[in-house]
This record gives structure tokens, C-alpha cells and sequence, in this order.
């Protein structure tokens, strides 16, 4: 099966469309083979109460971002997935801006995916590192 960047984007946006993603408004930017970039426009309603961006919001988008990816890298009988683990070292914080979340696929099993993501701020520095492990769904 070959790959469409345009139509893996267009699908992944119409997934953006409801639920956390579209709160959050994520929005997709690249799709390859085993990657997924998301991207974020720091609003008010991403920070905590002190005024920095919230640790939830960095969970969300990596986690998003390595969820799509799944999506779009299942093996062809599995029928979705869900996350099972997830850890996140946070290394620097934002106010304003826009940050991308870049995810890599590690391992693609049949049972298991595991996925790495790093979160840049708007210079592309390191804000956070993120690992998650996605159980494979079968009808």
C-alpha cells in the first residue's frame, strides 16, 4: 500500500475535528511512514492558574501526536489501539507561541507500538520528551 502524506493529513484532520484534538485545536502538519508532527497555538486555555503553559497541554499534544501516528501505522487487521504507558521529563516551558510535537515510531509490533516524541517550542528547543506504549486493538 503507498503512503499519501495529503490524504493521511486530510484524515487525521477530520479526527482533529472532535473531542480533546478539537479542544485543544491541534493541528496536524506532517505524516511519513513512522511520523507524525502535530502543532499547537498557545491560547489562554492551555496555561495553568501560575501562568505557564500547563504540563496537561504538552501531555496532550505528544500523546495526540503518537495516537495518530498509530492510527496511521496499524498492521492491516488491527482495528485501533489505546495508550497503556506514558512518561514525559519536562525541560522547559512556554507563554506564547506555537510549539510542535514531533513523534517517531520506535517499535511496531503485532501486539504493541511504542512511540517517542519531542515537543519544540517556537526556536526549536527541547521543551519536553515523551515516551508512550499503544496496545493494539483486533476485532
Amino acid at each position: 500500500m503507498s503512503f499519501s502524506e495529503a490524504a493521511v493529513l486530510e484524515r487525521l484532520r477530520e479526527r482533529s475535528r472532535i473531542g480533546l484534538p478539537a479542544h485543544m485545536q491541534l493541528e496536524p502538519v506532517h505524516a511519513a511512514p513512522g511520523m507524525l508532527t502535530l502543532r499547537l497555538t498557545i491560547q489562554p486555555f492551555h496555561l495553568a492558574p501560575n501562568g505557564y503553559l500547563h504540563a496537561a497541554t504538552i501531555v496532550a499534544l505528544a500523546d495526540t501526536a503518537c495516537g495518530f501516528g498509530c492510527v496511521v501505522n496499524l498492521p492491516p487487521d488491527a482495528v485501533n489501539f489505546t495508550t497503556v504507558e506514558l512518561k514525559t521529563n519536562f525541560l522547559r516551558t512556554a507563554t506564547h507561541g506555537v510549539i510542535e510535537c514531533e513523534a517517531t515510531l520506535m517499535h511496531g509490533g503485532r501486539r504493541t507500538q511504542l512511540w517517542d516524541a519531542t515537543v519544540y517550542d517556537a526556536e526549536r528547543r527541547v521543551m519536553a520528551l515523551f515516551r508512550c506504549t499503544q496496545m493494539l486493538l483486533y476485532a
